[in-house]
């Protein structure tokens, strides 16, 4: 573990339980600002179960999550800190989640102009920013169903930073990539971190990991196996 003043999320003995199965064991791990950590271990190990808690879509039973500023406790979050955490935290998942029956830029400039009350020209210009530096403003117009797996990918990614957070969570970002536009991602993915945004991915891609995490966390049947 990191434990220094630059660590932007910690997870404090985290216990999640569905019904009667137990998903996460008091699992404690944390991220620094700049740094890329791969969270790995075999389905069902608890990866994307981190995520969501960190995200703020699931609900813990017991231990702490803190993004940025932001404290996560056991229980419901009330909505006043989900909406501080949805500016400190971004999630790109892993079949991307774009709105259909939204071009690329209207998924991007969706949650600044309805959730964060952001005026719809600043929306747009953050938007055409993102897909610009993400190589992928050619296709600001078009459907997701018109886009490609890996130009969907960089707009989802678009999508989760057009409030700009500090941290970005992203489920098996590699699963429907081929060798080519894997390195893409892991370059893009070098670039974020460079910027000092701490990633936490959630992969079974060991090669990837590899060469671009700066740390890996396997976990284990909702325990972490080391990291």
């Amino acid at each position: 573990m990191t434990a220094n003043g630059s660590v932007v999320l910690q997870v404090e003995g985290l216990r999640l339980v569905r019904g009667a199965r137990p998903i996460l064991l008091g699992v404690s791990l944390e991220a620094a600002r700049g740094e890329l950590v791969a969270l790995m271990g075999p389905s069902g190990s608890g990866k994307t179960t981190i995520l969501r808690a960190a995200a703020g879509l699931e609900p813990f039973q017991d231990g702490a999550i803190v993004v940025a500023t932001v404290r996560l406790a056991e229980g419901r979050h009330p909505k006043p800190t989900l909406v501080a955490l949805r500016r400190k935290v971004g999630m790109v998942f892993q079949f991307h989640c774009l709105f259909e029956h939204l071009t690329a830029i209207q998924n991007v400039c969706l949650a600044p102009v309805h959730a964060h009350g952001v005026a719809p020209a600043d929306a747009e210009r953050r938007a055409h920013e993102l897909l610009t530096s993400f190589g992928v403003n050619h296709r600001a117009s078009a459907l997701p169903r018109e886009l490609s797996g890996g130009e969907a990918q960089r707009v989802a990614i678009a999508r989760a930073l057009a409030v700009d957070p500090p941290v970005l969570l992203m489920d098996e970002p590699t699963a429907s990539l081929d060798p080519e536009r894997r390195a893409e991602l892991g370059a893009l993915l070098r670039r974020l971190v460079a910027d000092g945004r701490t990633l936490v991915v959630a992969t079974h891609d060991e090669d990837f990991a590899g060469a671009f995490a700066s740390r890996i966390v396997r976990l284990r049947d909702g325990v972490v196996q080391g990291g």
